[in-house]
């Protein structure tokens, strides 16, 4: 399996839990938008700086860590 280079952990942000790249994003809030019916598209535009990449391995990482 090809490893989640986009997912950081950090106690310096959001205490430590699992973030994309860094930001100050974190998976759990992946996951709620697309548990809410959020399209990638709908997401990238609440957060122009984050990338498909990004959703992807966010979303992948939630399940593999169910």
């Amino acid at each position: 399996m090809e490893a989640l280079r986009r997912i950081t952990f950090d106690p310096e942000v959001m205490g430590g839990k699992p973030c994309i790249r860094g930001l100050r994003v974190t998976v759990g809030t992946i996951i709620g938008l697309l548990a809410a019916g959020k399209t990638h598209p709908d997401i990238l535009k609440a957060y122009p700086y984050l990338e498909e990449e990004d959703i992807h391995e966010g979303a992948m990482y939630g399940l593999l860590k169910r």
